[in-house]
């Protein structure tokens, strides 16, 4: 279901908040518009317990801030997306409005739905590292790994596949335990 909806012109945030909201994920990427259904509930427990670990060691501790989708992300005037995990450290808070997340934020995480893996995989992936997103995991929950891609000279360089747990390294204070996330 995750195809582009073509159009004449690049969409921009000015249409995007105008995209309905029928329970489908609505994101622009280099101006065209996409949707997938709403996420699976194993899709939302993984996001749930991701956000659990991430939130009490960042938010708890006066780091930064946890946001969870939906929350708009505007990377450029083309590229709006909802990731399902968003971190923004204190270092760049200024980028939360109230409306959405303005500016690239430290850390970007996606977890696959197996309806559209590639949407995650390829069409994402390239838009991060074109908007600079420093740090983008890829979680696979019928895997139970988290892929981790890091920015280095414009391109992402794959840090690890992760099964047991998994270390930030935009932000050295955060360590996921996996396993505590797959049960």
């Amino acid at each position: 279901m995750n195809s582009p909806m073509k159009s004449l012109h690049k969409y921009s945030y000015r249409e995007f908040q105008y995209f309905p909201n029928d329970g489908f994920r609505h994101e622009i990427i280099d101006g065209e518009h996409y949707m997938s259904p709403s996420p699976s509930t194993k899709h939302q427990t993984v996001s749930r317990r991701l956000q659990f670990q991430i939130y009490s060691q960042i938010e708890l501790t006066g780091l930064g801030q946890i946001f969870n989708a939906p929350t708009d992300v505007e990377l450029a005037p083309h590229d709006i997306v909802e990731p399902d995990l968003i971190l923004v450290m204190n270092d760049r808070v200024a980028i939360i409005t109230p409306s959405r997340i303005l500016g690239v934020p430290n850390l970007l995480i996606e977890i696959l739905s197996p309806s559209n893996p590639n949407h995650d995989r390829i069409l994402k992936f390239e838009m991060y590292a074109r908007t600079g997103v420093p740090e983008y995991w890829i979680v696979d929950p019928e895997e139970e790994s988290v892929a981790q891609w890091v920015l280095k000279d414009g391109s992402y360089q794959l840090l690890g596949s992760h099964h047991d747990s998994v270390h930030c390294n935009c932000v050295q204070a955060i360590s996921v335990d996996l396993r505590q996330v797959w049960q």
